[in-house]
C-alpha cells in the first residue's frame, strides 16, 4: 500500500516502502505476512538458502546441482515477482577474499542467483555490501553480468558512515568513509547505468554536508535500521530531526525507504473484528511512521509540478539568434509574470531618472525594445510609462516574422498604434531613424552570454544615445562543481564525444552542489570599450569543506546573475536567484571523465568564451587535482549565426 498522496508526490518512486526479510521455503506466506497484512509494497528477502555453498553440495557435476531457492517460480504470478519481490543476494559472498575455495563460492553464486532473479523476472537484487578494503574481482564480476542485464536493476548495499571524531563511530572495519567504497566500486564498473546504490541508515549519521554528496548519486533505496529510531512520549518509534530532514531528502529524490531489523518497540494495537486472529506484523508500526514523514511532506507548488517532467531532462538551449521560436515556446516564456513585473520596475526608474517630474508632460522618451517577440517587453514599458506618468514612444523590432503577425493584432488591439512602431528587421541590420534614451532586451541566456546577448546588445548600442540606458545594464555568468550521476550517465548513453562537448539546459534536481558558485564572465552594457572584444577567459579554484568528504565532480552547474537597471537583478543564480521565476533552468557543463576531489586539494578549473568571424562557444577543463581533457563546443556550438 503506498505511503500516501501528496500534491506531485503521487508521481515519484519514493512512495512505496519495502522490508527486509530472513530466508523463507514459504514465500507466498512471506508476502501474505508482509503485504497483505503488514502493509507493505514489497519484500527484500533473500532468494537462496543461506546456507547454500556450491563447493559442499554432493553430486556427480554442476549440471545435477538443484540450487536451493525460496520457491519455485509458480507460487507466484509473474507480476507479484516483479511488482512485490527484491532479490537480496546471499551476505556471506566475498569475491575478494584470499580464501580461493570461498572466493570460487562467491563467483558461482553470485551468478547463480542473478540467472534465478532474471528468470523471475525481479525489477531489482541487492548486492552485499563488499568485505575489506579491497573490491576489485567484486566489481569485474559485477561488470561482466551488467552487461547482460535488460531490464534487472543491481542495488550495492553501502554503510552510511562517515568517521567524523565526535560524530561518528567507525563500526565497520577499515571502513572510514562509505562514499569511498561506492566510489571506487563503481569506477571499476564501465557499465554502471544499472547500478544504483542502497544506503544503511544507522543510529548515528555523518555531518549535512557529508551526507549532501548522496543528493548527487544514484541512490535507490534507503534500508532504515529499526536501531535509528528512537522513542516518542507515548512509547511510540520516532525519527531525530536530522533522520527526518535526511528521509524526507530521499522521498525528493525518488528513493524508496525499506524497513530492516528486529522491532524494538513492543506494541501491540487493538484486534478490530476484520483483523481478529489475524497475526501482527511487528514492523507495522515503523511503516506508519515512514508514511507519517511521506504525508506530512508539503505539496509541490503548481510550477514544480509542471515542471517534474524537466527534472534531469538533458534539453539543448534555445538559438533565438538563429532560429525562430515557436508559438509554444513563446506562450512558455510570457507567463512568467516575475520576470516582466522586474523589467517593468526596471523601466520605471529609469524613465524617472531620464525625465524629472516637473518635465514628465514635454519630453517624451525613446525606448527600443530589440528582440520584442511577440510584445510582453512592449507591454511591460508601456504600463511603466502609465504607472510613472511619463510619455513614451517604443520601437519594437523583431526578426521572426511569425512573431511579428502577433504583434501587430497586438498594438491593433491594445490601440498602441500611435505608440509602438513595428520593425520587422534583424536588430543587428537595422538602421534606427532616430536614437533611443532607453534600450530594453531579452537576450539573456541561462549562462548569461550564452544566447549572444554580449554580440547583439553590442551591435545595437549604435542606436543608443551616448547617455542612453541599457536593461539589462550588466549580468555575469556563475559556474559550481556538481556531483550529477544521472546527468552524467544521459551524456555517456549517447557514446560519443560530441554530447560530452555540449552544454545542455537543465533543470536540476538529484545533484550535490559542491561548493558555493564562482563568477566566471561579467559584460556590461552599453559597452564603454574602445575596442569590442567578448573573448573571455578566467580560472577558478573552488574549495570543499572539510567536514564533507571526498567527491565525484561529473560537470558544472552555470547560472546568472543580471542587473537590470540600478537595484533591479534577475537571475538563477542559487543565493541571488529572483524568487518564483521559471524563464530559465541552470546550464550543464559535462566532463568526460569525472574527477575526484578530496577536502583538502583545491579543484582547478578553466573556461574560455570563444568568439570566432561566424560562431561563439565555450571551451572548459580541469588542472587540478587530476587534469581533464579539453573541452570544446566548436564545431557542435549552439550559438551560430553571428
Amino acid at each position: 500500500m503506498p505511503l500516501g498522496e501528496r500534491g506531485g508526490w503521487e508521481r515519484t518512486e519514493s512512495r512505496y516502502c519495502g522490508v527486509e526479510t530472513d530466508f523463507s521455503n514459504d514465500v507466498t506466506h512471506l508476502l501474505n505476512f508482509n503485504i497483505s497484512t503488514g502493509g507493505f509494497d514489497y519484500v527484500l528477502a533473500p532468494m537462496v538458502d543461506p546456507s547454500y555453498r556450491p563447493s559442499l553440495v554432493e553430486g556427480n557435476g554442476v549440471d545435477t546441482q538443484v540450487l536451493p531457492v525460496c520457491g519455485s517460480d509458480l507460487v507466484l504470478s509473474p507480476s507479484q515477482w516483479s511488482s512485490h519481490v527484491v532479490g537480496k543476494i546471499s551476505s556471506w559472498i566475498d569475491l575478494d577474499s584470499e580464501d580461493e575455495v570461498l572466493r570460487m563460492d562467491s563467483e558461482t553464486t553470485l551468478k547463480q542467483e542473478i540467472a534465478w532473479a532474471t528468470h523471475l523476472s525481479l525489477q531489482a537484487c541487492l548486492l552485499p555490501t563488499p568485505k575489506g578494503k579491497s573490491c576489485a574481482n567484486y566489481a569485474r564480476c559485477v561488470n561482466q553480468i551488467l552487461q547482460g542485464l535488460t531490464t534487472l536493476q543491481l542495488w550495492l548495499r553501502v554503510p552510511l558512515m562517515k568517521s567524523e571524531g565526535d560524530s561518528m563511530d567507525d563500526t565497520s572495519e577499515g571502513l572510514n568513509d562509505s562514499w569511498e567504497l561506492w566510489n571506487s566500486f563503481r569506477l571499476l564498473c564501465e557499465h554502471d547505468s544499472k547500478l544504483s546504490v542502497a544506503l544503511d541508515v544507522l543510529s548515528a549519521l555523518p555531518s549535512e554536508t557529508s551526507l549532501g554528496r548522496w543528493m548527487g548519486e544514484s541512490v535507490r533505496a534507503a534500508i532504515l535500521s529499526t536501531d535509528a529510531f528512537l522513542t516518542n512520549a507515548r512509547g511510540y518509534p520516532c525519527l531525530s530531526k536530522r533522520h527526518q530532514k535526511l528521509i524526507a531528502g530521499f522521498f525528493d529524490h525518488a528513493a524508496q525507504v525499506v524497513i530492516s531489523g528486529k522491532p524494538v518497540h513492543n506494541l501491540q494495537k487493538p484486534l478490530d473484528s476484520s483483523t481478529e486472529g489475524t497475526e501482527k506484523n511487528p514492523l507495522r508500526i515503523y511503516l506508519d511512521y515512514v508514511a507519517y514523514l511521506f504525508q506530512k511532506m508539503e505539496s509541490l507548488p503548481e510550477q514544480e509540478r509542471i515542471e517534474l517532467g524537466y527534472r534531469d531532462f538533458l534539453q539543448a538551449p534555445l538559438q533565438p539568434l538563429m532560429d525562430n521560436l515557436e508559438a509554444q515556446t513563446y506562450e512558455t516564456f510570457e507567463r512568467d509574470s516575475v520576470k516582466y513585473i522586474q523589467y517593468q520596475r526596471a523601466v520605471e526608474k529609469a524613465l524617472v531618472d531620464r525625465v524629472p517630474d516637473e518635465k514628465a508632460s514635454e519630453l517624451t522618451t525613446v525606448l527600443m525594445v530589440v528582440g520584442a517577440g511577440r510584445g510582453p517587453l512592449v507591454r511591460a514599458s508601456l504600463q511603466a510609462a502609465e504607472e510613472t506618468d511619463r510619455k513614451l514612444k517604443v520601437y519594437a523590432v523583431e526578426k521572426n516574422p511569425n512573431a511579428v503577425v502577433t504583434l501587430h493584432n497586438l498594438v491593433k488591439m491594445e490601440g498602441w498604434e500611435d505608440v509602438v512602431t513595428i520593425i520587422s528587421c534583424d536588430m543587428r541590420f537595422w538602421n534606427a531613424p532616430e536614437q533611443a534614451d532607453i534600450l530594453v532586451s531579452e537576450l539573456l541566456g541561462s549562462f548569461g552570454d550564452n544566447e549572444l546577448s554580449p554580440e547583439c546588445l553590442d551591435g545595437a548600442q549604435r542606436f543608443l544615445k551616448p547617455d542612453g540606458i541599457s536593461i539589462p545594464s550588466s549580468y555575469t555568468s556563475f559556474i559550481q562543481p556538481v556531483t550529477a550521476s544521472k546527468l552524467y550517465n544521459d551524456v555517456k548513453a549517447h557514446k560519443d564525444l560530441a554530447h560530452f562537448e555540449t552544454a545542455y539546459v537543465v533543470k536540476l534536481h538529484s545533484v550535490a552542489k559542491l561548493a558555493p558558485s564562482q563568477s566566471v564572465f561579467t559584460f556590461t552594457h552599453p559597452n564603454l570599450s574602445t575596442k569590442v572584444n567578448n573573448q573571455r577567459y578566467k580560472k577558478l579554484q573552488f574549495n570543499l569543506p572539510s567536514d564533507a568528504g571526498s567527491a565525484l565532480v561529473h560537470g558544472f552547474a552555470g547560472y546568472f546573475d543580471s542587473v537590470l537597471y540600478k537595484d533591479v537583478h534577475l537571475g538563477i543564480e542559487p543565493t541571488t536567484a529572483t524568487p518564483n521565476m521559471f524563464s530559465w533552468f541552470p546550464i550543464f557543463f559535462p566532463l568526460r571523465k569525472p574527477v575526484e576531489v578530496h577536502p583538502d586539494t583545491p579543484l582547478e578549473v578553466h573556461f574560455w568564451r570563444c568568439c570566432g568571424s561566424s560562431k561563439v562557444w565555450y571551451e572548459w577543463s580541469v588542472s587540478s587535482p587530476t587534469p581533464s581533457p579539453m573541452h570544446n563546443t566548436n564545431g557542435r556550438s549552439y550559438w551560430v549565426g553571428l
